[in-house]
């Protein structure tokens, strides 16, 4: 049975290049990260750093980048992806650029449907347009209503669909309205770019992307909650007549090459507690304190002993220590070339994920070791799982 070749993408967060955790008080960074602690000088070298690894991506023949959209943060200087999306376009000619995603509910759609469009026209086609819902601290910061999220979500998404694909609309919605008209420039990918969608927890969002036939980043990390959103998305595509397959899948790896297990977690180790402890848990606004951001039903889709650890944020209330990697050791892509990829491979089987969406630079990482995982991975890892066909996803045999 012919598959589809496993597609690789690194996710890169362009997170600020220095580290910051002498300014933790009580654990935690401040809040607002006030303009003197911001050197304009290290976001300079940031962004240039990255452009640079995203261009030694394509010359060794990954698929893709993927960039999320994140505001008044040092976790990932990604304010708007589709700014250094325009810039990796000029310095490109094959690398897939994954925007992932743009936050729907605080932007306007019709300027969005248009920078989107002109993004797919200055990259020849080569645009993924990721959207999601944004964090519930992003909603205080752009006084966007918590209970408004997924009304808005759809109706942004209801405009940029119109935008790209009619001769012209008009629309009268509840936050937005607009009368004859028809943007230019179009899309080069018709009828327009793909869009994927990640989602995290929530059963209205898996029936939102099988409804429009979107592909979906099932989860952050390995386990049952990602085999029950994948069984759940599976159901929700065939109510509405369609087959999934691999290339309705792609999964997140946190990935970790070097000459053993024991090396990957005494390198890379400091970094990933670094980005949990400094970066990931800075603003967080707990699943308790969001109100109606969550529909009750949520996790409904969730086994019946998953659902309150869906919504149990707890473990970003606490540093990780390092018996805390250890344990990640275990179940993490961390290791040879060989264990890499075969765990790579392992898990994009089970799942039936058709692309693989690589965290290689936890934390502030120096660029000369971002560079060197690069060249690591892409010359003894990413060959491998470039041959490798996904051919069914077994979750959707099991759940029919």
């Amino acid at each position: 049975m012919r598959g589809t070749p496993m597609k690789v993408f690194v996710f890169d967060l362009v997170p600020y290049a220095e580290h910051l955790d002498h300014l933790r008080i009580d654990g935690h960074l401040p809040y607002p990260m006030v303009k003197k602690h911001f050197d304009p000088k290290v976001a300079v070298k940031t962004y240039a750093e990255h452009l640079d690894a995203w261009v030694e991506l394509e010359r060794l023949g990954y698929d893709g980048v993927a960039f999320n959209e994140h505001h008044v943060t040092p976790y990932g200087l990604m304010n708007s992806p589709n700014l250094i999306a325009a810039s990796a376009a000029q310095r490109t000619r094959r690398l897939k650029l994954l925007m992932y995603g743009n936050l729907l509910p605080i932007h306007e759609p019709l300027r969005l449907a248009e920078e989107i469009a002109m993004l797919d026209c200055l990259s020849n086609g080569r645009i993924i347009c990721g959207i999601a819902r944004g964090a519930p601290r992003e909603y205080r910061v752009f006084n966007v209503p918590l209970d408004e999220s997924r009304a808005r979500f759809d109706e942004c998404y209801e405009i940029m669909r119109r935008a790209w694909t009619e001769e012209s609309f008009s629309f009268a919605g509840r936050f937005h309205s607009y009368k004859d008209v028809s943007i230019w420039p179009r899309p080069v990918q018709q009828p327009h770019p793909p869009v994927w969608m990640p989602v995290s927890r929530s059963k209205d969002s898996i029936e939102w992307a099988a409804a429009n036939d979107v592909p979906i980043t099932p989860g952050i990390a390995p386990g049952a909650a990602r085999e029950d959103t994948v069984k759940y998305y599976a159901a929700c595509l065939a109510a509405h007549g369609r087959r999934i397959t691999p290339d309705h899948l792609n999964i997140t790896v946190d990935a970790y090459v070097a000459d053993s297990r024991q090396q990957a977690i005494e390198e890379y180790g400091p970094y990933v507690m670094y980005f949990h402890n400094t970066l990931f848990n800075f603003d967080h606004i707990r699943f308790s304190d969001v109100g109606d951001y969550h529909a009750k039903s949520a996790a409904d889709h969730l086994r019946p002993e998953l659902r309150n650890a869906a919504f149990d944020d707890s473990i970003r209330a606490r540093d990780l220590t390092m018996s805390d990697i250890l344990q990640q050791a275990e179940t993490n892509a961390w290791g040879t070339p060989r264990m890499v990829a075969d765990r790579i491979i392992a898990e994009a089987e089970r799942i039936g994920a058709g692309t693989i969406l690589v965290s290689m630079n936890r934390g502030a990482m120096p660029q000369e070791m971002f560079l060197n995982q690069i060249r690591r991975f892409g010359t003894e890892v990413l060959p491998i799982l470039q041959r490798h066909q996904i051919v069914r996803v077994p979750l959707a045999e099991t759940a029919a």
